[in-house]
């Protein structure tokens, strides 16, 4: 079967839309997130959003639209503690993870008929993808890359020295929420393809990859935007030959890539 066929299924379409869309997003807020040792807050993120997701479903709630507002909430206040010597981010991260999943297990235990659904957010399934899905996800990240690019040198600033920005005039909590609201938006869509156990690995991977193979702020932002592209669109054809799920697929992939970038990292400065 060749890449023509595999791609003309409907709902393959759908997540090579969705899914490229969204790993580019995470890309590029990883290199900010992971630079400023914030790369947790996106595994802690996508545990409040399968919290929020499962409540959602038992409230009979469109999930998307209810947990949105409630991550980006999350999100901003895990980067204010993030933020603050008298907090201890790395705690309330891991605190923010547990709770939100015991009361997602909770929520799933105590109402019937909705264990498959809040599965294929825990996973990720690419036939849970709808066509409203693709279209939220498009017009969002559409906005997300558009906010990245608007603002790409105050977010470099602020990524690389909040005190001399802070000096300098530049209003660092705004843009600390900024990031913040953009991860929380971009962890959010992903769940859907990705799961909550694995959507935090878009976030990190590309921009530890990008890291080994390039020093400028502008080289690790391209090279974790591409890498992340080619990974997904890897995993996501590989998947469908062997019949894995997508989440776990594309992991591996990123996880390869690394690995490879690791190796090669090492062979330069031999």
């Amino acid at each position: 079967m060749t890449l023509a066929q595999i791609f003309s299924y409907p709902f393959m379409q759908r997540a090579l839309v969705a899914g490229t869309l969204v790993s580019l997003c995470a890309a590029l807020l990883g290199v900010s997130l992971v630079l400023k040792r914030y790369s947790m807050i996106g595994d802690g993120l996508s545990h409040v959003s399968f919290g929020a997701l499962a409540i959602a479903v038992a409230l009979g709630i469109t999930p998307l639209y209810f947990s949105i507002p409630v991550v980006i909430l999350c999100a901003f206040f895990l980067l204010r503690m993030a933020g603050s010597s008298h907090w201890n981010s790395d705690a309330a991260v891991a605190a923010m993870s547990a709770a939100s999943l015991a009361v997602g297990v909770l929520v799933i235990s105590l109402t019937t008929g909705m264990t498959t659904d809040v599965d294929n957010y825990m996973f990720g399934s690419v036939l849970a993808m709808k066509e409203s899905d693709v279209v939220l996800s498009v017009v969002l990240c559409g906005a997300v890359l558009v906010l990245f690019v608007l603002f790409y040198h105050k977010i470099f600033a602020v990524t690389f020295d909040e005190s001399f920005s802070r000096a300098t005039g530049v209003r660092v909590g705004r843009y600390n929420t900024l990031i913040a609201i953009l991860t929380a938006l971009t962890i959010v869509l992903g769940m859907r393809m990705m799961g909550a156990m694995l959507i935090s690995s878009l976030v990190i991977f590309p921009a530890l990859t990008a890291m080994r193979l390039f020093k400028s702020f502008r080289g690790v932002i391209l090279c974790a935007a591409c890498t992340s592209v080619v990974c997904f669109t890897a995993g996501l054809t590989a998947s469908f030959f062997l019949s894995t799920p997508v989440g776990a697929t594309v992991v591996v992939a990123n996880l390869g890539v690394f690995l490879l970038s690791w190796v090669v990292s090492a062979l330069r400065r031999r």
